[in-house]
């Protein structure tokens, strides 16, 4: 099938009421992974590649990039391409031509006013050519390379009047906040704040975005989608089920040096945990 836009998925997504997920892709594994989920349940999704997979793969983002493309197209669910957690403007310009329908433009680490003025100079790029533009605000933590940071301490939360503000300035198609999640977290205890979840939604006219959600309960993510949360990031998740199953074949089968033998188990593992997540969505 063609690659759909992220627009349109999440468009249709705040139409019917109900949250949308957004995949990482590290390896051709997790593409594959978050296709045949996407398949075995009948919900889109988007397959996006952040910065640090890029720098992963020595900051060249063509190969990455047709291979999610290409797993997308070969699949008969409905996929977009999102490029996420851009600072680089480099990279950013990067995405135009490689399929990708939407970019995620992190300024977040900036002061308020250059936060501004980078994304708003990222979504007049983005907008002539097409392409959808989140943005975040707050500081939602555990990005690779940061300092810890308690999702909890004062001042880290996303302001209302200042989302409203921020989203008038720039121009973006969503914005990404900070209410009590964090990136990276391998346990599901983060407690989000449901209150400040509606406030945003009703101060801001576009979609919100949840990262850090492999760190969130299934309860709380239900209830963030029914405060306004509608696109929900997901990527520690499908690197937990990759590892825990690649490891456990490894301790069991000592011998084996087919990556094959390991990699197949942690795709599976993989499936299944995006599977599990669709299914939560379409409950919410």
């Amino acid at each position: 099938m063609p690659l759909v836009s992220t627009g349109e998925l999440v468009s249709a997504a705040v139409a019917d009421g109900r949250g949308v997920a957004a995949f990482n892709v590290i390896t051709l594994e997790h593409a594959e992974a978050i296709a045949a989920g996407a398949e075995s349940t009948g919900v889109p999704a988007i397959l996006q590649i952040s910065e640090n997979a890029v720098r992963f793969r020595g900051g060249r983002l063509s190969a990455i990039a047709a291979a999610a493309a290409a797993t997308a197209r070969s699949s008969s669910a409905r996929l977009a391409l999102h490029l996420d957690h851009v600072v680089s403007p480099d990279l950013l310009r990067t995405a135009d031509g490689e399929g990708f329908s939407s970019v995620m433009f992190d300024a977040s680490k900036l002061p308020y006013g250059k936060n501004v003025e980078a994304t708003a100079e990222a979504v007049r790029w983005g907008h002539e050519r097409g392409i959808w533009v989140e943005a975040e605000l707050g500081k939602v933590g555990g990005k690779e390379g940061e300092a810890p940071l308690d999702a909890h301490t004062p001042g880290v939360r996303t302001d209302p009047a200042e989302a409203a503000a921020y989203v008038a300035a720039t121009g973006v198609d969503a914005l990404a906040v900070a209410v009590g999640s964090s990136h990276a977290m391998t346990e599901r205890t983060a407690t989000l704040d449901h209150g400040l979840i509606a406030r945003l939604r009703d101060a801001v006219p576009v979609p919100l975005v949840l990262h850090g959600s492999s760190g969130v309960p299934d309860d709380e993510i239900r209830a963030a989608v029914a405060a306004g949360m509608v696109k929900i990031n997901v990527g520690t998740a499908l690197n937990t089920a990759l590892t825990a199953a690649v490891r456990d074949h490894l301790s069991a089968n000592p011998q084996v040096v087919d990556p094959r033998k390991y990699l197949g188990p942690g795709r599976t593992a993989m499936t299944n945990t995006v599977a599990t997540f669709m299914r939560l969505f379409l409950a919410a």
